[in-house]
């Protein structure tokens, strides 16, 4: 391999690197913004529970936390698939034991578990 094309290699090697650390950065961001909305909706159970206290309606307390949780768990679910997107744009696998183990592993080092 002549000297240009190791430096074409080592070219292509960085620009790959620098776009799934751009990749890394998108997902973390949204991620985070997705955890930022979840707390969003934790104080609007609180406004909303207090709400319903003041004007002396406690049934709906359980109405209110039901219609707010509802969203919480849709949100979570969009953070699960981020964070699986986060762990194959990284190169790296989830153990049945829930440990995130680098691809070209054959064995978790948390349970013993064998890779495919």
């Amino acid at each position: 391999m002549s000297f240009f094309d190791k430096v074409k290699q080592g070219a292509s090697d960085a620009a790959k690197k620098a776009q799934q650390t751009v990749e890394i950065t998108k997902l973390k961001a949204q991620i985070s913004s997705k955890e930022k909305e979840i707390e969003k909706i934790y104080g609007l159970i609180g406004e909303s529970v207090y709400t319903a206290y003041v004007a002396g309606d406690p049934s709906r307390y359980g109405e209110i936390v039901e219609s707010y949780s509802q969203g919480i768990a849709a949100v979570k679910l969009d953070i699960e698939g981020l964070e699986q997107k986060l762990i194959e744009v990284r190169g790296e696998k989830e153990c049945v034991c829930g440990k995130v183990v680098p691809s070209e592993t054959k064995f978790c080092s948390s349970c013993g578990h064998q890779f495919a």
